[in-house]
């Protein structure tokens, strides 16, 4: 069996592997109905970071995180959170504990809340290395890599039992054959899918996360990354928190400006996607109905106040951290895109989801926690693939693995 990995950038994680808070989420955020995956992802994710970083010996700093809430809504969160983190798997006390507001001034004296929850399972951690690491290990399996190539069309049209990849580098178009195609292309994965006349249901909207670095007097402010609870925790708009990163920096955000493409970085190159996106949203049943929610237009002018207004930004933050003062922010950090999944009732899909047909398998709406769960979703789509018979495990190969890959996977559907 051959392997291929297609990317269209000249390096792996030079988007959203590179471009998020470096944390490694615990699963108390996520609802273990509604994102099952999501949740279970998380949960088992922290491990196979904490085991994988050990053996690489790349820098993985349990640091843990404060989750404040600034008013009584905020709280009633905060209580839904602590059965979500014991539903997920958490221990209370031991590694998630409700904390009053005398008990958070103890333990961050510049915080200012109602009440939080303090989880000593978080960390912070360099995914983009973690990734290029991961790029190291698929070589030396023997899997083939195709660096600087971008999939324009995966032709359905079987031939012979294979499927057509037309590829294009700088320079030409290529055309690969094969016999089965795994779709984790972020936030192209749903133009793949609908290439392939697959998830037709479904459209994306995307996310521009944007950031402020703290100037160094700020660098001690706090021990603890600070996240606040979201006002609207049904929309894709998370308030932004204040971010301790692994090599110290501390930022602020980040914020979620609506875009018109997955690498929409900035005004010029949002511009640039603006007319195919309109197009393509015209004609998505789902996105016209969410294009007319009152609420939704009103977060979206929020946010794109945000971006434009660093005031506006630093003074969402402010709320729990007074000290910070806008003009003492001067640069920008590096914004990231998320992508979510809106279904043909005009709501965001909650959970990631996974689209198999005979040919291919795609991982859609796959963001927060993004690479958090990134290790054992791998694991539960390639466990998958061995039980459709589309790859063989191999026994020189797994004797190298550093997990079973079956019991990851049978722990992911329980």
């Amino acid at each position: 069996m051959k392997v291929l990995l297609i990317e269209q950038e000249k390096n792996v994680a030079f988007h959203t592997s590179s471009r998020n808070t470096g944390k490694v989420h615990a699963p108390f955020l996520y609802d273990p109905v509604k994102k099952k995956l999501f949740a279970k992802a998380a949960s088992m994710g922290y491990e196979m970071w904490h085991k994988y970083s050990n053996n690489k010996r790349l820098l993985f700093k349990q640091d843990g995180v404060l989750e404040v809430a600034t008013d009584q809504i905020g709280m009633d969160r905060l209580y839904k959170y602590m059965e979500w983190g014991e539903s997920n798997g958490l221990k209370r006390e031991q590694e998630l504990k409700f904390l009053g507001e005398t008990e958070v001034k103890n333990i961050e004296p510049s915080v200012r809340c109602t009440a939080a929850l303090y989880c000593s399972k978080d960390a912070s951690v360099d995914y983009g290395s973690l990734t290029k690491s991961l790029l190291h290990d698929c070589e030396s399996f023997g899997c083939s890599i195709l660096l600087g190539h971008k999939v324009r069309k995966v032709s359905t049209s079987v031939d012979r039992g294979a499927l057509a990849i037309i590829v294009a580098d700088d320079r030409e178009e290529k055309r690969i054959t094969t016999e089965f195609v795994v779709n984790a292309a972020g936030g192209n994965a749903v133009d793949i899918a609908h290439s392939m006349h697959l998830a037709k249901e479904y459209t994306d909207l995307h996310f521009r996360g944007e950031y402020w670095q703290a100037p160094p007097e700020y660098r001690y402010l706090t021990n603890l990354s600070i996240y606040s609870v979201p006002k609207y925790p049904e929309y894709p708009f998370l308030d932004p928190h204040w971010i301790v990163r692994i090599d110290g920096r501390c930022e602020v955000g980040p914020n979620a400006v609506p875009v018109f493409g997955p690498y929409a970085y900035n005004w010029s190159k949002n511009i640039r996607y603006l007319l195919p996106k309109i197009f393509e949203l015209s004609r998505a049943a789902g996105a016209r109905k969410i294009l007319f929610d009152r609420q939704f237009l009103s977060l979206a002018r929020n946010e794109v106040k945000s971006s434009l207004s660093k005031t506006a930004m630093i003074n969402r933050a402010k709320e729990f951290l007074p000290q910070l003062k806008a003009t003492a922010f001067t640069r920008r950090g590096t914004a990231g895109i998320r992508s979510s999944l809106i279904d043909e009732d005009g709501r965001f899909v909650p959970d990631t989801l996974i689209v198999k047909q005979d040919y291919s398998v795609h991982i859609l709406n796959y963001n927060s926690p993004g690479a958090t769960g990134a290790l054992p979703m791998a694991a539960l789509v390639v466990n998958k693939l061995f039980e459709d018979g589309i790859i063989s495990p191999s026994i020189a190969i797994e004797s190298k693995s550093l997990w079973d890959i079956r019991s990851i996977a049978e722990e992911m559907h329980t």
